[in-house]
């Protein structure tokens, strides 16, 4: 009998599985691949599928997927913090149209997308995926977004982008930053016609910018830091690319000049060449240009720094010869560097020649006079080619000049004839070409070796003495370069004047020139006021346009853009579901993670960072108050100029890293930030109480009122489950490194939330120490730290069993206006908290302390000593804390019944019985609801909560 009602089970399980699929309403392969997908997965249950039962595509449907009819067309899981592998049949979803898999913690092989031709968008990127197959990208005809930003993809041979891509010919967005990619920019991506965005940076591409980028359509172009080599060869072809709004080429290894013709780029707001190869000159056209961001640091520009129209500009670390925007170089520094335009700029030159003043014993190859004027320029052998310049005319004393051994070609110009010193001429073994100007004072010309000329050259008449004299240097300090038995000819004044016989032809040359550029000017003022006025009127609204949704899977389908007011300059927020297009032209869109914001967005909503507007200033620059149109308070954290640092910018990276990638109630929100130029800046959720700091020892000069008992036991609550939230809760484990009280930021109902991760670690497994550089602030510091540089989690408990010392007592960490034996508060508290009465009398004055606070006093002093033990694992972990602080504030208990509040429904009924009665007495049938009725009902999720919220996160 027992074997028989087995039997009936599993006869029962099977008929029920079966009819599961025979009456399911969504296709059986789609539903075999999704129930695959939740197999793979090592934390399924963060999805919210039924286990049992239940139809994606049928009501009520499932969380996070969206079908058309029978079959899926989305599946949208971003953020959640899915575990585990993809399905390999995974392109059999057919239908499938928006792929939003990013913020995961999906690994292993990604499937091939070949097959999915109504796909639309993919987002994978932030992810841990390891390997893409060879035919991903094969038939993805539709592919209008692709993200794969953030995989570890073969990571250790590096890969390239297939051609089979190029027939995604949609294909609007393209970003694959720091995914392993390898090896030269491919050809066709130069080719796409519909290509507006490509973000490749910090991955290892190698070679030039192809020529097929020639005239491309992009509008973003980030090809920076890439790692090895780095990308190389010239930039002129971005000059044709004139929808560019963005680019980015920093951290490579590109070469040359910045060419004139970056100045067709007449919509470009961000340019940025930091830490190239570039040389020569600014153009004029790129002063020219108005930016909002210019970065030239760390390149080998010379000569004169440019009066710049951008916004925020910065170039620092090169070899201009002055300092100041404007300012002019020497005479003979121009003429030098225009020479070195002629050459080619040879990396020795470069290197060497910086500054104001070519007697600098560091301008390598130069010799000067006792007048403290170039003398002899000898440069022999140095890897020169190309042509000779003009200006070297303008060396008024230069004597001798050897360049011999070169690959120089081209003509001697006819303005060195000007040179009344020059006495020796050496241009040997080049590729000179005839014919030689007639040199007005007589000079020793080396010529030998230059296959186009010969001794019988028109204009130079060789001596019949020192027709095989070397032509020797004047000094000793510079060495010759002649080879024994070079041959020099003599040239001797010309018969007729040249100023004389030229001067009727000169003054045509410098009047007419002169004529028609008067007249020119005269035609393009108008001109050129009337199209800027068109160009502003056009682009008026994509300049309003500052933060555009990453990508379309917001789970309420709603695009959200913050617009700046054109009348105030202000923010606001508009919510369209279909009238503003992802792609419009209209659109300026910006990307990582809708977190990059434009300075000029942030200066409206400051008033220009108005002193009215100033929060406070700390070690990382002054903070700011913002308002949107709507009201909506904001947080603007400004580096100032003068403290970038190295430091200073890993603390302002370590900040985004950190809070783009955790999110807490009980943690302070970053909203975006902005890198242009020298600004480097925050922005945050608004805190309207500002820091715990102010309440807790300033609160009279402030004029606020002492915090209560009650919200100060909130306020540890709050602080316990931030911090264990970063131990022990987030995907990693952090370290804070600086938490206290002016890092503790109070809401306007006076609840708490840490901010400042500047310099927050990475936390190693286990109870593993890591060692670095001590951060910090002392007072809050744990002993190991402080003198071993070695630091864990427990770190992090010490500085908060400090905070709670602070919040018992109303005395700062550190205060050497306080006698001696207190000034430290640790060591003080320790030597009194053991004793009831004298515990009692450190307690903060400013509370009224009842006889119902006493147990909770004594439990926080309790916990404060545990915390701050002297040895690290004699303290506990921060679990521990919030289970120790929520008794004292969370104690619940049923309400009393109140029929009134059952709006007349008998809970004693059945279920359906209820909602049958619901439905009659508010007259409604809601048998059927609508999906989008329903999506818009399901309230908006709270301010400062992550997409991926779940239980333990609400601790």
């Amino acid at each position: 009998m027992v074997l028989c009602a087995s039997c009936m089970e599993l006869v029962v399980t099977l008929f029920l599985a079966l009819a599961s699929l025979v009456f399911s309403v969504t296709d059986p392969n789609d539903f075999a691949i999704i129930n695959e997908f939740r197999k793979g997965l090592e934390n399924p249950e963060l999805l919210k599928w039924p286990n049992k039962g239940g139809d994606p595509c049928d009501s009520p449907v499932w969380p996070h997927i969206v079908c058309t009819g029978t079959r899926i067309q989305q599946i949208q899981v971003m953020g959640l913090g899915l575990k585990g592998p993809l399905p390999h049949n995974l392109n059999q979803l057919s239908k499938l149209t928006n792929l939003g898999l990013q913020k995961n913690q999906f690994s292993g092989k990604l499937p091939s997308f070949s097959g999915l031709s109504e796909l639309k968008f993919a987002y994978l990127d932030f992810n841990q995926f390891d390997t893409i197959p060879s035919d991903f990208f094969n038939g993805l005809v539709n592919l209008q977004v692709l993200a794969l930003d953030s995989n570890p993809l073969n990571a250790t041979t590096g890969w390239s982008l297939p051609s089979g891509l190029q027939d995604s010919a949609q294909l609007l967005n393209l970003t694959m930053m720091n995914c392993s990619l390898a090896g030269p920019l491919p050809e066709f991506l130069g080719t796409m016609s519909s290509l507006e965005v490509l973000l490749l940076s910090t991955n290892r591409l190698s070679g030039p910018i192809p020529s097929t980028f020639k005239d491309a359509v992009l509008k973003k172009l980030w090809l920076n830091d890439q790692s090895g080599n780095g990308m190389s060869g010239p930039i002129d072809v971005v000059t044709t690319m004139v929808s560019l709004t963005s680019l980015w080429l920093h951290g490579n290894r590109f070469s040359g000049k910045i060419p004139e013709g970056i100045g067709n780029l007449t919509i470009l707001k961000e340019f940025n060449v930091n830490s190239n190869d570039l040389v020569g000159l600014i153009p004029e056209s790129l002063a020219n240009m108005p930016l909002d961001s210019l970065d030239l640091n760390n390149n080998h520009f010379m000569g004169p720094v440019p009066k710049f129209k951008a916004t925020n500009v910065s170039f620092q670390s090169n070899p201009f010869c002055q300092t100041k925007q404007g300012a002019a170089c020497a005479l003979e520094v121009m003429a030098l560097l225009e020479f070195l335009d002629g050459v080619n700029y040879p990396s020795r030159l470069v290197e060497s020649w910086s500054g104001n003043n070519p007697c600098d014993a560091s301008w390598w190859g130069l010799s000067c006079g006792n007048n403290q004027k170039v003398s002899v320029i000898n440069l022999p052998r140095s890897n020169l080619s190309g042509t000779l310049s003009p200006s070297i005319a303008n060396l008024e004393s230069v004597t001798h000049i050897y360049l011999g051994s070169n690959n120089l070609s081209g003509f001697i110009p006819s303005t060195w004839t000007s040179l009344k010193s020059l006495s020796v001429l050496d241009l040997s073994n080049n590729n000179i070409s005839p014919p030689l100007p007639k040199f007005t004072t007589p000079l020793k010309l080396v010529l030998n070796g230059n296959p186009q000329l010969t001794s019988g050259t028109p204009g130079a008449n060789p001596s019949p003495n020192n027709s095989t004299t070397p032509a020797t240097s004047p000094s000793s300090s510079v060495p010759s370069s002649r080879p024994s038995g070079s041959s020099s000819v003599i040239v001797k004044p010309g018969e007729q004047s040249p100023e004389k016989k030229g001067s009727k032809f000169k003054l045509a040359i410098v009047v007419g020139p002169i004529a028609g550029f008067v007249v020119l000017v005269c035609l393009a003022i108008p001109l050129c006021i009337y199209v800027r006025k068109k160009s502003k009127d056009k682009h008026l609204a994509s300049t309003a346009l500052v933060v555009h949704p990453r990508d379309p899977s917001d789970s309420d389908s709603v695009i959200k853009i913050a617009i700046a007011n054109h009348t105030n300059g202000s923010l606001s927020t508009l919510n369209e579901s279909s009238s503003a297009s992802i792609h419009s032209g209209e659109s300026h869109m910006i990307e990582a993670g809708n977190l990059l914001i434009s300075v000029q967005v942030l200066r409206n909503v400051t008033k220009n960072f108005s002193p009215e507007n100033e929060l406070g200033r700390g070690g990382f620059g002054v903070v700011y108050k913002g308002e949107l149109d709507d009201g909506t308070q904001i947080a603007v954290k400004r580096m100032e100029a003068g403290i970038i640092s190295n430091k200073a910018l890993d603390e302002f990276r370590s900040e985004i890293a950190v809070l783009s990638k955790v999110r807490h109630r009980h943690l302070v929100s970053l909203l975006g930030y902005s890198v242009e130029g020298n600004e480097r800046i925050l922005v945050y959720e608004y805190m309207p109480q500002r820091a715990l700091s102010r309440h807790l020892f300033h609160w009279k000069n402030f004029k606020l009122e002492p915090l209560s008992w009650k919200k100060r036991l909130y306020i540890a609550l709050d602080v316990a489950r931030g911090m264990e939230y970063l131990h022990t809760l987030a995907h990693q484990s952090f370290i804070h490194r600086d938490l206290k009280s002016s890092n503790i930021l109070l809401g306007d109902d006076f609840r708490a939330k840490v901010s400042d991760f500047g310099l927050v670690k990475i936390a190693p497994d286990g109870e593993r120490s890591v060692v670095t550089r001590l951060a910090g602030t002392f007072g809050y510091l744990a002993p190991e730290y402080a003198v071993t540089g070695k630091i864990t989690t427990k770190a992090d408990v010490f500085s908060f069993g400090v905070v709670l010392m602070e919040l018992l007592t109303g005395m700062m960490a550190l205060d050497e206006d306080r006698p001696e034996e207190s000034q430290y508060l640790v060591a003080w508290f320790w030597n009194i908290k053991s004793t009831k009465e004298k515990l009692m009398a450190a307690i903060d004055p400013a509370l009224d302390v009842k006889e119902e606070i006493i147990g909770s006093i004594s439990t926080l002093a309790e916990l404060a000593g545990h915390c701050t033990a002297r040895e690290p694992g004699q303290r506990p972990d921060m679990g521990y804390a919030v289970n120790v602080l929520s008794p004292l504030v969370e104690k619940w208990k049923p309400l009393e019944d109140d029929p009134e509040e059952y709006c007349g429904i008998d809970y004693s009924l059945p279920l359906n019985q209820m909602v049958k009665g619901w439905q009659e007495s508010e007259g409604k049938d809601l048998s059927y609801v609508d999906l989008e009725d329903s999506k818009g009902s399901i309230p908006a999720r709270p301010t400062g909560f992550a997409e991926s919220f779940t239980s333990a996160d609400g601790r």
